[in-house]
């Protein structure tokens, strides 16, 4: 008879008996429930092993089932329970045989499983982990007999089968002592079971014991509780699935744990943390906030032992890296039970350190990590700032850790002046922040306290690596710069104003401002500066930021180190600063439109024995100077007449007199201005033609009005000098302004229009060009009368214009 067969008659005469046992079943429930459930998991397998189900679905379901069936079999209570259950001796009997049978049935399925595909055996290995569990409890029971069968098979199912392993049996001579032996010796199993078994598998086996300290018999806990212990003390390291453990234990005793369970337990985080800190904390901080007295159990556990308090620290200060509050997408540790879809776990890590920096374990690790803490804290302060302005009343761990962390350290004076100048108070406030960092730097400094040369390391360190948010630079820099301030004269080594010139060009506006102020103040040391070229081109490519503000720091820290600097390094760069000024003449700002005018006159100034260097910069930039006179900010048009006068005296130009209030009218100005082009730069014109070209497309009705004008009178002075080609773009560009909305401009438009068609009606052949350029040189500076009458006085008479006309008609 095949054993199909012989299984088969098995469950019959089984089913046959079952009657007879179901009258205790309202005694023994879970046993019923158990006996019924793994028969009908037999019969499910037993189904197909004889159908045609593709063996991978076979194999799939199959290994459903037998994980089932084996967690009811441990799930029922001790045979010795079942026995006191029964009210007489057939009860007793009765449920024994029931209890036996239920073992029998399991057994019978596991070799109906393998009995056709061997291969199936492989659905057996995810069990070894919990059977190993089973058995090692068992190997402490009163039974002899059962101790030493307990011990037997646990060895042989957790043998490994590679080549040249053994199992560690022991010698028949030796069994009949086994059971006292392993009551003695309970970490000769605690060896085994973390030599033979697989990280999964061990994982399994710890599970399996984590839940049975939950076992009503105290005994069984116990001595769950005791192999727990021992194994991870020897190999915690194997242990997969730490954070799901970490969170099994927090459940359990925030529950009603019993004492011995909760010393296991936080015995279980403390292990754990040995050899997987960073697991162990990351789902310690992966609660909700403030954490509950059961959570810092945890912490003072995880904690305990000095040698994993620089590895707690280190993993506290990976969690600080992150933003309260921030989208768990943008957090680079993968969360496992998470909460909340937002990242809370930095508030979380900054109450942890107000509960760990105290303990005395730990002083020696807080002093390594001093630095790190210092500025993980102080970032957290600016980030928790603006957390509290959208959830009220949310206790402020950051400054709280930070208060903890000076005077562990040895800085409590430092946190007393700190309170005395009530910074801790105005914390909160997020405009006080910047400030506040300021004063914690500016305190520590005061006091010289101890750690200055690691924390200046670490500061220069993170500047050079770059922080992972703007705002995070803000802070360094801020801190950085008051304790350079204090500890060191300026200039400041050439390692840190490296960092400074890199920040000038930072992304962050407020970074750059706050590099261009340090670099401003030190303007009365700039000659000592090995480098100080390097550092000016920092600052001529900060005028190219987009944010204004930056611009106009920029224009301010220049200005202040070019009044300082020596006139051989001034004269190197004076050519590239002035053609840096040129664009920013025409920004749309205001403000900085005025400095780069005014910037660029006192350039000039300052460089009055270079002017042969700057003649070509200073043609190249009056067109700006001359059409902004028309500005209709009044401090545009100030500085515009200031560095007019600064140009006109530099070239030997008789301007100056125009530019004054009382006689000032824009035409005048320039017609004078191009008069005396002709007669000493008359190779600029067609240059400056073109450069007014572009501004007769602007939005800006005085920009406009005032390059039509000045346009106009470049082409009748140097008419001469254009080719057909030239003044067909320009009666183009003329012919679109016609269609301007301002009947002004249309008018003035106009005037200029005839002028290029009359030029280009001259334009016949090139000896005729060059005849107009002779009769130019010699005539029509004296005799040229204005052409647009724009805004001109009606009474010439007793104007400086006036007398200069009257004087060169007199010269006639």
């Amino acid at each position: 008879m095949s054993s199909r067969s012989i299984k088969a008659t098995s469950n019959i005469q089984i089913l046959q008996s079952s009657v007879k046992w179901h009258r205790v079943a309202q005694t023994a429930n879970s046993l019923w429930d158990a006996y019924s459930g793994l028969l009908s998991g037999q019969a499910i397998i037993l189904a197909m092993n004889s159908s045609f189900v593709d063996p991978l679905l076979q194999f799939e379901s199959q290994l459903k089932i037998i994980e089932s069936s084996f967690k009811m079999l441990f799930a029922i209570p001790s045979r010795d329970k079942v026995k006191e259950i029964g009210k007489n001796e057939d009860d007793q009997e009765d449920l024994d045989n029931l209890y036996q049978n239920i073992f029998n049935i399991f057994e019978d399925t596991l070799l109906i499983l393998v009995s056709k595909d061997l291969y199936k055996l492989q659905i057996l290995k995810p069990c070894l982990g919990v059977l190993a569990a089973e058995l090692s409890l068992l190997c402490s029971h009163t039974d002899p007999s059962i101790t030493q069968q307990a011990f037997i098979t646990k060895n042989k199912n957790t043998k490994n089968d590679r080549p040249g392993s053994h199992c560690l049996l022991p010698a028949p001579s030796d069994i009949e002592f086994l059971p006292k032996i392993l009551q003695r010796d309970k970490s000769k199993i605690a060896q085994i079971v973390g030599q033979t078994l697989l990280p999964p598998l061990l994982t399994d086996f710890v599970w399996s014991l984590l839940m049975r300290l939950s076992a009503t018999d105290h005994k069984t806990a116990s001595e769950a509780a005791i192999m727990l212990k021992l194994t991870l003390e020897y190999h915690a390291h194997k242990i997969t699935m730490v954070s799901k453990i970490v969170d099994a234990i927090y459940k359990k005793l925030y529950g009603n744990a019993s004492q011995i369970m909760k010393q296991t337990m936080l015995r279980v985080i403390t292990l754990l943390t040995r050899t997987s800190p960073k697991k162990v904390i990351f789902q310690l901080m992966d609660y909700p906030v403030p954490a509950d007295n059961t959570l810092i159990l945890m912490w003072h556990a995880a904690g305990s032992e000095a040698s994993v308090a620089p590895h707690v620290l280190k993993t506290i200060l990976l969690i600080l890296k992150g933003k309260p509050g921030e989208m768990e997408e943008r957090i680079m540790e993968r969360r496992r039970f998470s909460l909340d879809a937002t990242n809370m776990m930095p508030v979380a890590a900054s109450q942890a350190l107000c509960t760990l920096l105290p303990v005395g374990s730990y002083k020696k690790a807080v002093a390594q990590f001093f630095p790190q803490l210092l500025m993980a804290l102080m970032l957290q302060l600016f980030y928790s700032s603006n957390l509290r302005l959208m959830t009220e009343d949310r206790p402020f761990y950051a400054r709280d850790a930070l208060r903890v962390l000076l005077n562990c350290s040895g800085l409590q004076q430092v946190d007393t002046a700190l309170k005395r100048k009530n910074c801790w108070n105005q914390f909160s406030q997020v405009l006080f922040h910047h400030h506040g960092v300021y004063l914690i730097a500016k305190t520590l400094s005061e006091y010289n306290f101890p750690q200055f040369p690691e924390t200046l390391h670490y500061l220069y360190k993170l500047s050079v690596e770059g922080p992972r948010r703007s705002e995070d630079s803000v802070i360094t820099i801020i801190f950085l710069t008051e304790l350079l301030n204090n500890f060191f004269k300026d200039p400041f080594p050439e390692e840190f104003l490296v960092l400074f010139r890199n920040w000038v060009n930072d992304s962050d506006p407020a970074v750059c401002k706050l590099s261009l102020q340090k670099i401003g103040s030190m303007a009365p040391v700039i000659n000592e500066i090995e480098n100080s070229c390097s550092l000016l081109i920092s600052i001529l490519d900060a005028l190219l930021s987009k944010d204004k503000t930056v611009v106009i720091r920029a224009l301010m820290t220049l200005r202040r180190l070019l009044g300082k600097l020596d006139k051989v390094t001034y004269s190197s760069l004076c050519t590239r600063i002035a053609l840096s000024y040129c664009p920013l003449m025409d920004h749309s700002n205001g403000g900085i439109r005025s400095m780069a005018i005014r910037h660029f006159g006192e350039l000039l100034r300052d460089m009055s024995q270079y002017t042969w260097m700057l003649n070509d910069v200073v043609l190249g930039g009056l067109v700006p100077l001359i059409l902004f006179l028309e500005d209709t900010e009044a401090r545009v048009v100030k500085a515009c007449k200031h560095t007019l006068e600064i140009c006109a005296s530099e070239l030997k130009w008789s301007t100056s007199y125009l530019l004054k209030d009382e006689y000032y009218n824009f035409e005048l100005v320039v017609l004078n201005i191009c008069n005396n082009l002709l007669i000493s730069h008359v190779n600029y014109i067609t240059d400056l033609i073109s450069d007014t070209l572009g501004f007769l497309g602007s939005s800006r009705p005085y920009l406009k009005r005032a390059s039509v004008i000045l346009i106009g009178y470049l082409a009748k002075l140097g008419g001469h000098l254009l080719l057909t080609d030239e003044i067909e773009v320009m009666i183009e560009a003329i012919d679109r302004v016609l269609r301007d909305e301002d009947p002004t401009i249309r008018e003035l438009a106009g005037i200029t229009q005839k002028l290029f068609k009359e030029i280009a009606h001259r334009l016949t052949s090139s000896n005729i060009k060059l005849s107009f350029r002779r009769l130019f040189n010699f005539i029509y500076i004296k005799k040229l009368k204005p052409l647009y009458n724009y805004n001109l006085p009606k009474d010439l008479t007793g104007s400086p214009m006036e007398i200069k006309e009257t004087k060169n008609d007199n010269a006639l």
